[in-house]
């Protein structure tokens, strides 16, 4: 028998042609045949002989390849305060990771990941999304200018178009989202870009329904409009359904009737049952990612696959936000890593067995971060490159030396808390914050005016705490939010002092 191995069937033959394995053979051959004709078919049969075997060989190897379910990492960059790139690439190493996904094409984080073994994704911006819908130029323009200057050395695999734009109240966007996602892929193809699956992400908002998992259906305003036409794209190009799948947003808002445990993969009494499929849940995030499954089957594509491109836990949040902890971060995003890098696959009961490739959000804590607490507190590293808790994304270790803190927040807080200024905020941009937290209505900063208990006006900082915590105090039911841009903080010790006693709310 004589075996090759080798990425192709060209360089075998090369190899056959320069070894003195064949010179042997041929001359053998030149021996035994008499004829120069005679000779000819020898080597013909035997150099058919060969191909067969190598082609049986390639097809034996292009099977047998496995497509890793090990998760890889989600890098943003929304903090003043990150390690730089080259850094960053060498912190994702040493998580163990092998894919990572940016929000964008970022040239110095691509440059950065030149020549590594890491799968990237790259995003094209929402705000680029209407216009490239439009126009070939513009599609290939960008595919020219955020590409092809690292392509391929650098191992961009995924391109997704756009961050949630389905959860957007922009009609003209979400029309343009599809026309978008075909105009990349053509000029991907134009341009001689291979390899590169081109997709978007989705919130969960996108389901109408999602409980049981067997009704999983998309929301009526986009099934028909662009759904359908999305999930025949990413059919047709053998791409990927991308979906942000939150277990912990779905138990915080009603952690009554939610367990923990089944929220973190540690629940080992309580499970749920679909029953029109009579498929048993053992943690939400199966339950979640299967809602999508049967979403997409009732519009015609049951087998089209699902990445997952955000899961994570937070591991701190604002006092009003339950749950968000080292603990319950550590315990979710170990037990999820576990599952998604089983080998062999453990899949979900809708599909079992089936790799399910996942980015675990998020490399860093994010500062710049806006909106509540639990969004600055996703990173599996603090800014300093230190771990906010032991894990890695080999799915391999399975026992931890550290202890973890016990945590303090599983249940609702019941007490008082203000909104005031956050440590290390940028001084200079307290003003604008200031002004627009008073110019809301409601009196919302009388008291800090000339004359008033609270007017300190050589002390910005004072004045813009209780701008803060007055504007959260009055509008917190209506949407109002403790955030200002990464300015503000919630705190349970009272700021008030003398006569100026600041508002606050009370859960």
């Amino acid at each position: 028998s004589f075996f090759v191995y080798g990425e192709h069937v060209t360089l075998a033959i090369k190899y056959l042609h320069s070894s003195s394995l064949s010179n042997q053979v041929l001359s053998s051959l030149s021996l035994a045949s008499e004829t120069k004709k005679k000779k000819n078919k020898c080597y013909q049969l035997f150099i058919m002989s060969v191909l067969h075997l190598l082609a049986l060989s390639l097809l034996i190897s292009v099977s047998g390849a496995k497509f890793s379910g090990r998760p890889g990492i989600n890098y943003g960059q929304l903090g003043n305060n990150l390690p730089s790139p080259s850094d960053s690439v060498n912190l994702i190493k040493s998580l163990n990771a092998k894919r990572v996904k940016l929000y964008d094409a970022n040239p110095t984080i691509l440059a950065a990941l030149n020549a590594t073994d890491i799968a990237v994704s790259v995003m094209v911006p929402n705000q680029l999304i209407v216009n490239i819908s439009k126009s070939d130029s513009l599609s290939d323009d960008w595919i020219r200018s955020n590409i092809l200057p690292f392509y391929p050395s650098t191992k961009i695999r995924y391109l997704l178009v756009g961050n949630e734009i389905l959860s957007s109240t922009d009609s003209e966007l979400k029309s343009a989202l599809v026309p978008a996602m075909r105009k990349i892929q053509r000029s991907l193809k134009t341009l001689g870009v291979k390899k590169v699956k081109v997709g978007t992400t989705l919130a969960v908002d996108v389901l109408q329904s999602s409980f049981p998992p067997s009704s999983g259906e998309f929301r009526s305003d986009i099934s028909g409009s662009v759904m359908k036409q999305m999930l025949q794209f990413l059919d047709r190009t053998k791409s990927f359904l991308f979906v942000d799948v939150y277990p912990y947003f779905a138990w915080a808002q009603d952690p009554t009737h939610v367990d923990l445990g089944y929220a973190i993969f540690e629940s080992s009494n309580v499970t749920v049952t679909d029953p029109v499929t009579n498929l048993t849940y053992h943690n939400l995030f199966d339950q979640m990612i299967d809602a999508f499954v049967f979403a997409m089957k009732r519009l015609g594509y049951p087998d089209l696959r699902i990445w997952v491109a955000e899961t994570g836990w937070p591991n701190n949040g604002d006092y009003d936000q339950i749950g968000a902890n080292i603990y319950n971060a550590a315990t979710y995003n170990r037990n999820v890593i576990k599952k998604l890098a089983a080998d062999p696959p453990v899949g979900t009961p809708a599909r079992p067995g089936k790799v399910l490739p996942a980015f675990i959000f998020a490399l860093y804590n994010e500062n710049q971060k806006t909106g509540p607490g639990t969004e600055r507190h996703f990173g599996l590293l603090h800014p300093n490159g230190t771990q906010v808790y032991e894990v890695e994304l080999s799915g391999k270790t399975t026992v931890y030396k550290e202890s973890l803190p016990a945590p303090e927040n599983n249940e609702v807080y019941k007490g008082k808390i203000w909104c005031v200024v956050a440590k290390g905020a940028n001084w200079t941009q307290l003003g604008d914050a200031l002004s627009y937290a008073c110019s809301q209505g409601n009196n919302t900063c009388d008291p800090i005016k000339a004359g008033g208990p609270c007017h300190k006006p050589d002390l910005t900082v004072l004045h813009a705490s209780y701008a803060f915590s007055s504007y959260w105090a009055s509008f917190r039911k209506t949407g109002g939010t403790c955030s200002f841009n990464g300015l503000a903080t919630q705190t349970i010790k009272d700021p008030s002092y003398g006569r100026c006693e600041f508002p606050s709310v009370t859960l």
